[in-house]
């Protein structure tokens, strides 16, 4: 709980910064110079422009008469992009007969432009430029000369520090927005039982459907193959919710007897039956103001899905041998590596009770469909591993790394973990763990695949041969499968199509 507690403090701290800087007083403080220079200067209009960065061009944020209206001046092509450009200020005093883009801007804005006196505002340091402050139409002498230039290039020196200021309070609020994102991913994936590894976009949107769902009062029920973290994902349900401060209790449906899970459920008065020695509460009673999480709910018998679902609807029921009801209130979690819909066309399931678990459905994909997780995983498992058993592993080797991402595991996530555990436990300290270690299933999988090319360095922990033996086992993966074409397998590879001529060449790759 002590990493929870540090992003608690983290997601305060990034609160604090976003209220304190505001756009409002260095806003208020910029339009006061474009309302002031005006009258100082004795000129029709004044505009502000800065450089957005990565779009060519110079966005006018700030100016006269321009509360609803945004002037974009190319870089190229304008008098305010070559005074950003050079660094140095610009005079024209007859405009109509100079092509640029200020003529354009005439017939959008409406505006005459005479005469303009342009200055860059650079950055404090002097090694920048910032933007540019432009002047349209001199009303006291008709023209600009040097005396207004050098007026002009002392103001900016001042209005410089303010415009930084703004720069610098979007960029402090653009980092703490992602820290911010990225402290929400690390408290939704901080889990007791386990990290929640989220690389792969799939998993990404899991963790996103959980963000929604979590603090909504509706059933939801998880779907995925054995292993693939299904508890894992309602714990993190719960633990980001309202109830995460009540108790979780995780019931295996397809490990209780028949005769045994009405009582299991609802429990029982004593004397309710043979064996009935006491009174006892059932899960639904344990799970008061928590979440009840139904693992393998698809092994529910059918003779007790009515009262389940009664249960459910009314949230009420009554405990074996009473006629008590007892009220209910739990968040209800279910879990399932069954097609429920299916189960239902063949009568195993009630329908009405599987649109009662239905309201929200999350998919978690088997680890062969997420690859960018498993290297992440499996780090994380030994880590766990390491402290649980006392041990110091030193970490996979290449090969090994190599062979986990190739590898389909059937099992999923809880095969992997096990893997991992059995590794360490036959790896000493301080040592890498090796496929030759590894499981009946994996040795197979690399003595029948194409592993066996990595095994032919000399030296395994060259990080030269390892990228070179990655990139001949990818490149013919693409090529295998695109059928050979090389422009669709540059698209798989992301690279251009050049770059992959290039690499075969270089490889000596055949296809």
């Amino acid at each position: 709980m002590e990493s929870g507690n540090h992003l608690s403090l983290l997601r305060r701290r990034l609160s604090q910064v976003s209220g304190s800087w505001t756009m409002d007083e260095y806003n208020s403080l910029v339009t006061f110079y474009i309302r002031l220079l005006p009258k100082l200067m004795h000129v029709e209009r004044c505009t502000i422009f800065l450089n957005e960065t990565g779009t060519g061009s110079l966005i006018s944020m700030y100016g006269t008469g321009l509360e609803k209206n945004v002037i974009e001046a190319p870089l190229e092509g304008s008098i305010v992009g070559q005074v950003m450009a050079s660094g140095t200020s610009v005079i024209e005093n007859d405009l109509h007969t100079v092509a640029g883009y200020h003529l354009l801007a005439d017939e959008q804005t409406g505006f005459d432009s005479r005469n303009t006196l342009c200055t860059p505002i650079k950055n404090v340091t002097g090694s920048g430029v910032l933007g540019v402050i432009q002047l349209l139409n001199s009303q006291k002498k008709g023209y600009f000369d040097q005396d207004d230039q050098q007026e002009l290039e002392e103001i900016t020196g001042y209005l410089s520090i303010s415009i930084e200021s703004i720069l610098l309070n979007k960029k402090i609020l653009k980092i703490a927005d992602e820290l911010d994102t990225e402290v929400t991913r690390l408290e939704l994936t901080s889990v007791r039982g386990g990290r929640f590894i989220a690389e792969s976009p799939a998993m990404r949107a899991v963790l996103e459907m959980v963000w929604v769902v979590r603090n909504t009062p509706v059933n939801v029920l998880i779907q995925g193959e054995n292993g693939t973290g299904k508890e894992l994902v309602a714990r993190m349900i719960h633990e980001n919710g309202e109830r995460r401060g009540q108790v979780f209790l995780p019931v295996n449906c397809a490990c209780l007897p028949e005769s045994l899970v009405e009582s299991e459920f609802f429990g029982h008065e004593k004397g309710a039956f043979t064996g009935a020695d006491r009174i006892r509460k059932g899960r639904f009673e344990e799970a008061e103001g928590g979440s009840l999480f139904l693992d393998e709910i698809g092994e529910m018998p059918l003779r007790v899905q009515p009262k389940f679902l009664r249960a459910i609807q009314e949230q009420e029921g009554s405990r074996l041998g009473s006629s008590v009801i007892i009220p209910y209130d739990v968040r209800l979690i279910s879990a399932t590596n069954r097609n429920l819909a299916e189960e239902v066309e063949k009568g195993n399931f009630r329908k009405d009770l599987f649109f009662r678990l239905f309201s929200v459905e999350i998919e978690i994909p088997p680890l062969r469909e997420r690859r960018e997780d498993i290297l992440p995983m499996a780090l994380s498992f030994l880590e766990d591993t390491n402290r649980r058993f006392k041990k110091k592993v030193a970490g996979f080797s290449p090969k090994l790394l190599a062979l986990f991402e190739e590898y389909s595991w059937p099992g999923n996530v809880r095969q992997l973990l096990k893997e991992v555990e059995r590794l360490v436990a036959l790896t000493g300290d301080d040592l890498l763990m090796e496929v030759e270690t590894c499981s009946r299933d994996l040795r197979s999988f690399a003595s029948a695949s194409r592993m066996g090319d990595m095994q032919t360095f000399e030296n395994e922990y060259s990080l030269p041969d390892q990228v070179m033996a990655l990139e001949k086992r990818l490149i013919t993966k693409a090529l295998q499968a695109t059928d050979g074409n090389k422009t669709q397998a540059a698209k798989l590879l992301q690279v251009t199509r050049q770059g992959l001529f290039k690499k075969i060449k270089r490889y000596q790759l055949t296809f």
